[in-house]
């Protein structure tokens, strides 16, 4: 197998060890999107997008404080974490520091100047649309959720855009996309 296969693997692995069975999914689903979006990724596209979340499940939310900071600060923590840890098992197959530093700043979303990290942001909306959105919706009245849709919004590029709105969505999630659009 290829330095890219193995580490693929590893983290595959890695995630697999998940005791709520969430991230291996996830990550399964983060990398369609990527693929759909750019399917001639980098290595490092393609890296980022499998260990976006490895390990998510070992920094429990309910640790930080359960307000905005907390939440951040819990959010920022994790990046840093799956940055770290992927770097590591690129670097246990012979990664050059460069190609590390190019998953890190995926990972970290420095999506300011990097396309591979816009492509990644888009990745994350286009998963919480299709996969996450139902179970937030039921939790969280309509104006909270055409916010968060609002600022979903703002991250996604051109193309992220376009392509959320082909999607196949129940009626009254393009309902709620429609209001947030306004």
């Amino acid at each position: 197998m290829s330095k890219l296969e193995n580490v693929l693997q590893a983290i595959d692995v890695y995630n697999q060890n998940d005791p709520h069975g969430r991230e291996f999914p996830y990550s399964e689903k983060l990398t369609g999107w990527v693929l759909r979006l750019n399917p001639h990724p980098s290595d490092a596209l393609r890296i980022a997008a499998r260990g976006q979340h490895i390990g998510r499940w070992t920094s429990p939310r309910e640790a930080y404080p359960m307000d905005r900071n907390g939440y951040l600060r819990w959010r920022e923590e994790l990046k840093r974490f799956h940055a770290k840890t992927v770097g590591e098992l690129m670097a246990k197959e012979g990664y050059l520091e460069a190609d590390i530093e190019a998953v890190r700043q995926i990972i970290l979303k420095k999506y300011q100047t990097n396309t591979d990290a816009q492509t990644i942001e888009d990745a994350l909306c286009l998963v919480f649309l299709e996969s996450q959105f139902e179970d937030m919706r039921q939790k969280t009245p309509d104006a909270k959720m055409i916010d968060i849709l609002q600022k979903t919004w703002k991250k996604m590029s051109s193309k992220g855009k376009d392509v959320a709105l082909t999607m196949d969505l129940p009626a009254h999630h393009k309902e709620l996309i429609q209001e947030a659009l306004k």
